[in-house]
């Protein structure tokens, strides 16, 4: 590798707080939540729908789902790792490529919550539709360019993605993942105006495919501004682009990732988005909703994971009886059923506070995709666990010795990489901890800040005193603590009544934890993650809730009352373990054994075995600017 310049904790910090959205001007329920207000009144209505809109999305899922069983092969892709250039021509030909672009660009202009059910179907049939239209519809050229693109821009660019010209977004590179600050990617401004882009980036998704690219690049201070991370649109097929190679997976077949190289390619000024320095606010801000994208695949193998293992667990006998009516199998799909049914509730209504226009979603989308790309994992894994050995036996084998081809090992390999796509579970921790926080820094922040001077912390002292003399008293007793609240919302309001005394637990926690940490709270990774995975449980717990409402009936057996309170039940069992574990923990000796392991005082521990990877070469690949040595792989279909 290059000499990467050295860039501190405190000033990498502080380039991700630069590009952090730092005001709330709209509502958020996480938000409110994490602070111990618990408003279920801002998801509990559904928003009014427009009923054209409506009438056409349901349309094209109708038509869609009719497309891909008659025309896509999920095995197919599976089996050749690519999508085929006709299956790409039929998506286009229904307007997969253009779901949320508006109509007057050419696109469906479909809400979210129809972008998410469209994503559920193209997963079931193959995980990497779901990664194609998702890198390039969420994260790609059409959502930022959408929110952040001028007129001009946004005819050029929009309708030519819902034309079918693929999109891909390249932030990452070898030795920069969420780190942004180390971004190495160069654009220099040349004397006409315009930008030389050099550096090469890493597994950019859809970037073998894609005709038009969202790429974040370092532009150096200069006469007319102070330059910064940049987003540009480029076109793939400009002068000095490369794609080098496609990488392979261990799952995600079909996944058309590569490693692309950039040697003086010349950007136009007018492919600028947004401002020079906006990059990484446009990146987060179109992540805010992009995001939403893994948790609705999610969904999808959940749901399939729990069909399948329902369907077996009837047929497999054991002892006299099919395997589910056993305790330990019941156990597993009980789980299976309550955890599903509650990922779609938590897509469904963060859709819909996405498309509703008043609601900061950040937390929401983030909880979204931390919580249902953990929980899809489980489902999974216990699908393989009831299928047994079939469970670890691909399809093609259990076809070839004439059994159902039932591709359970797959899924679990195609849903690993969802704890790692668009922020891992680490960094998303990291994120939501920072907002749930948000309230506290803004009041008290200086307070805690080694580098206040007196003056500056002497008014912080005051601000806090007057915010927590008004907020500390109203997390002492709530509605939750009244056996009738809620009443009016159901069947399920004592679930709703547990979520309100344990969102002002929560936040009385997050500020004991403030108060005994002060600025070293930043430091206390696990105490946040378990902050931040109370709140997920609770968030899930309200829209399971509010989204069984919604089907009216009883609460009985077969009903979504049974099947959310069961969730409940499940839950707050895990709500209580994480309570408990944020002051009974083994939090300093763990980090003090990794620190040792890290040391190499425990690599007596790895003898005895052979590591076949060792001299194959180094940890990160040499990625040093300048033309490339090799063939570009890109493939256009159209």
């Amino acid at each position: 590798m290059t000499d990467q310049p050295v860039v501190t904790e405190r000033e990498a910090r502080a380039v991700a707080e630069q590009a952090r959205p730092s005001e709330w001007t709209m509502e958020s329920f996480a938000k409110d939540l994490y602070l111990g207000q618990f408003r279920p009144d801002r998801i509990w209505p559904r928003p009014p729908e427009d009923p054209e809109r409506e009438a056409r999305g349901d349309q094209f899922l109708a038509d869609l789902d009719a497309h891909l069983r008659e025309h896509l092969d999920g095995q197919r892709i599976e089996t050749e790792d690519r999508i085929s250039d006709e299956d790409l021509a039929g998506l286009t030909g229904l307007g997969v490529f253009g779901i949320k672009i508006p109509t007057r660009y050419g696109g469906l202009g479909l809400s979210q919550v129809h972008y998410n059910r469209a994503l559920m179907l193209l997963g079931t049939v193959h995980p990497s539709l779901g990664a194609l239209i998702s890198a390039h519809q969420s994260i790609g050229v059409p959502e930022p360019v959408k929110q952040f693109g001028n007129p001009e821009q946004k005819e050029q660019y929009l309708r030519r993605c819902a034309e079918g010209a693929i999109s891909a977004f390249l932030l990452t590179e070898p030795d920069v993942g969420s780190d942004p600050a180390r971004l190495q990617t160069a654009a220099t401004r040349t004397p006409e105006g315009d930008y030389l882009l050099d550096g090469v980036k890493l597994w950019t998704t859809n970037g073998v495919l894609a005709e038009l690219l969202v790429v974040m690049a370092r532009v150096a201070p200069h006469a007319d501004g102070k330059g910064g991370i940049t987003a540009f649109v480029v076109e793939a097929d400009a002068p000095g682009i490369t794609v080098e190679r496609r990488n392979t997976f261990m799952g995600l077949k079909g996944l058309e990732n590569g490693l692309t190289r950039f040697h003086q390619v010349r950007v136009p000024a007018g492919a600028v988005i947004g401002r020079e320095g906006q990059g990484l606010k446009i990146a987060l801000t179109t992540l805010n909703t992009g995001r939403l994208s893994i948790p609705a695949l999610c969904v999808a193998a959940s749901k399939w994971s729990l069909k399948i293992a329902r369907e077996w667990a009837l047929e497999r006998v054991q002892w006299g009886r099919p395997v589910g009516r056993h305790p330990a199998i019941a156990h597993q799909l009980a789980f299976m059923a309550a955890t599903t049914y509650a990922e779609e509730a938590m897509v469904e209504i963060a859709g819909e506070l996405s498309d509703s226009g008043g609601a900061d979603i950040r937390i929401e989308a983030a909880l979204a995709k931390l919580w249902c790309s953990e929980m899809a994992w489980q489902v999974a894994d216990r699908l393989v666990q009831i299928r047994g050995g079939r469970g670890y036996e691909t399809s093609a084998s259990l076809a070839a010795r004439g059994e159902r081809a039932v591709p359970a090992e797959q899924v679990l390999r195609d849903l690993r990489i969802n704890r790692i796509f668009e922020g891992s579970s680490e960094i998303m921790h990291l994120l939501i901890a920072r907002e749930a926080v948000d309230a506290h820094l803004s009041v008290a922040g200086r307070l805690i800040d080694p580098d206040a001077d007196l003056s500056a912390k002497a008014e912080a002292a005051k601000a806090a005193a007057g915010f927590y003399a008004g907020w500390l008293p109203r997390l002492l007793v709530g509605p939750g603590d009244s056996p009738t609240s809620y009443a009016d919302l159901g069947p399920l309001a004592g679930n709703l009544r547990f979520v309100e005394r344990t969102s002002r637990r929560l936040a009385r926690s997050t500020f004991y934890g403030m108060a005994r940490w002060q600025g070293g709270l930043e430091h206390k990774q696990g105490f946040l993650a378990r902050i931040v995975d109370i709140g997920a449980e609770l968030f899930a717990m309200t829209a399971v809730c509010a989204h069984a409402s919604r089907h009216g009936g009883g609460a009985g057996p077969g009903s979504p009352q049974a099947l959310a309170d069961a969730f409940c039940r499940q839950s707050r069992l895990r709500v209580a373990g994480l309570l408990r574990a944020l002051w009974v923990n083994t939090d300093g000796p763990d980090e003090t054994l990794a620190s040792d392991v890290l040391e190499g005082r425990y690599s007596w521990a790895e003898a005895g075995i052979i590591d076949a990877s060792e001299g194959t070469g180094p940890w990160i690949a040499e990625a040093t600017p300048g033309p490339s040595a090799r063939e570009s792989v890109a493939r256009r279909y159209r």
